[in-house]
């Protein structure tokens, strides 16, 4: 499928589920003086990317049923040149791993205001590349990254996960509940 000539130039893509959140981002970003359009799902956003030409886009991990790693993807294929930053409540090493393979610029963790959200994109790999105490994992973080590994490995099978893990469905499915522990 071909695409169609851009209509115009746009600053950001914004593609999230939560309308709270989109709102707040939006209204922040367009008082910098930047140009937004927002989209809620995978289909909308993908019909945005063919209309108007972005130049960088952020975009929430899990959008409803679908995942926003299928759109990294799809933008990518869309607008090469396109930055993105992924936002995520649940974050796991695996996903920021995954999502970076596929093209995001960088990944963020929620809460991430609209200040955060800039300086991401500002952000070089060798910005990344700094000496930095190092600060051992905490076990419950640990457990964590071990829990999203094995969960990705099965597809986000949760019965699949517990069996791997060794552990009752339920009891997953409560650690899965909760958030991400801090380091």
């Amino acid at each position: 499928m071909k695409r169609a000539v851009m209509a115009s130039q746009l600053d950001f893509l914004i593609v999230d589920d939560d309308r709270v959140h989109t709102q707040i981002l939006e209204r922040a970003l367009t008082r910098r003086g930047f140009s937004v359009q927002t989209a809620a799902d995978l289909t909308e956003a993908k019909e945005l990317a063919q209309r108007y030409n972005f130049a960088k886009a952020i975009v929430d991990l899990k959008l409803g049923s679908d995942s926003g790693l299928a759109l990294i993807h799809t933008l990518k294929t869309l607008q090469p040149e396109l930055l993105i930053v992924m936002l995520t409540g649940y974050s796991s090493i695996s996903t920021a791993v995954d999502a970076i393979k596929l093209g995001a610029t960088h990944y963020l963790c929620k809460p991430a205001d609209a200040d955060e959200i800039l300086a991401a994109f500002s952000h070089t790999q060798q910005d990344e590349i700094t000496t930095a105490d190092y600060t051992p994992i905490s076990v419950g973080r640990l457990e964590w990254e071990h829990i999203q590994k094995i969960l990705q490995e099965n597809n986000g099978n949760i019965s699949a996960t517990a069996r791997s893990l060794g552990m009752y469905r339920r009891t997953l499915q409560r650690k899965l509940q909760k958030r991400p522990v801090r380091n």
